[in-house]
C-alpha cells in the first residue's frame, strides 16, 4: 500500500529568502513560514497559535522564489516533509523537520509601481437605436 506525505500551509514568510548552489550548479533557496490559527476558548476568550516552518525550493522554483518572494508577504506553499539529521560539534544528535516545496504561489499582491494619475473616466454618450423601416 503507498503512502502519503503531503503539506500544505498558508501564513505569512518570517525572513526573506536565502538562495545558494549546490556543488553540482542546482540552485536551492530556504525560508520560514508562519502559520496561525485562532480559536475561542471555552471561557469565551480568543485565543491564538503560531507554527513556524523551514521551507526549501528547488531549481526554478527556487530562483522565482528568491527573485519574488519577500519577509512578510503572504504565501501558499505545498510540499512533503523531510527530516535531516546530522551531528552537532558538541556530539549530539540534530534534527531538523523541513517542508520540501513542489509549489509556492504568491498571495498578495507585490508593490504596486506609481502610476500616472489617470484622466477622469467619461461615460459613453448614448446612441439612439435605429428603428427598422
Amino acid at each position: 500500500m503507498a503512502g502519503l506525505n503531503k503539506v500544505m500551509l498558508i501564513g505569512n514568510v518570517g525572513t526573506d529568502p536565502e538562495m545558494r548552489y549546490t556543488a553540482n550548479g542546482n540552485a536551492v533557496t530556504s525560508f520560514r513560514i508562519a502559520c496561525s490559527r485562532t480559536w475561542t476558548g471555552p471561557d469565551g476568550e480568543r485565543k491564538e497559535e503560531t507554527e513556524w516552518f523551514s521551507v526549501v525550493t528547488w531549481d526554478k522554483l527556487a530562483e522565482t522564489v528568491s527573485q519574488f518572494l519577500q519577509k512578510g508577504r503572504r504565501a501558499y506553499v505545498e510540499g512533503r516533509l523531510k527530516t535531516r539529521s546530522w551531528e552537532g560539534p558538541d556530539g549530539q544528535r540534530r534534527f531538523r523537520t523541513e517542508v520540501i516545496a513542489n509549489t509556492v504561489l504568491f498571495l498578495d499582491r507585490a508593490q504596486a509601481t506609481h502610476l500616472p494619475e489617470e484622466a477622469p473616466l467619461v461615460e459613453p454618450e448614448e446612441v439612439p437605436l435605429e428603428q427598422p423601416e
